[in-house]
């Protein structure tokens, strides 16, 4: 079974910095993208940003600047560096990556990890 761990959430003033960590573990040939994704109270789950296994990297606007993101691929892990935090970026944070564990690929998901960021 493949898993997405997450770690790394938790309460900052406006103006900190935490720092995200996912791990994937379990039967895996490859991972493709891994990414964050966030979902605040009463709205819907948004990217925020995402890496391909080539490094190639995506942010949302309202972070870019701000957030980091970054992945080990002999590790499986990604990472989202986030500094400069406001009180918008409160959410529960989701891991993502789409992997072959099989022939066939799938999307996996973190089991979400809470950043509250206070004014």
């Amino acid at each position: 079974q493949v898993r997405l761990v997450e770690s790394g959430g938790g309460l900052v003033q406006a103006g900190g910095s935490l720092r995200l960590s996912c791990a994937a573990s379990g039967s895996i040939i490859s991972i493709t993208t891994m990414g964050w994704y966030r979902q605040a109270p009463g709205k819907q789950r948004e990217l925020v940003a995402t890496i391909t296994s080539g490094g190639t990297t995506n942010y949302v606007d309202s972070v870019k600047g701000r957030f980091t993101i970054s992945r080990d691929n002999a590790k499986n892990t990604v990472l989202l560096q986030m500094d400069s935090l406001k009180p918008e970026d409160t959410a529960v944070y989701y891991c993502n990556a789409y992997i072959y564990a099989s022939y066939w690929g799938a999307d996996y998901w973190g089991q979400g990890t809470q950043v509250t960021v206070s004014s």
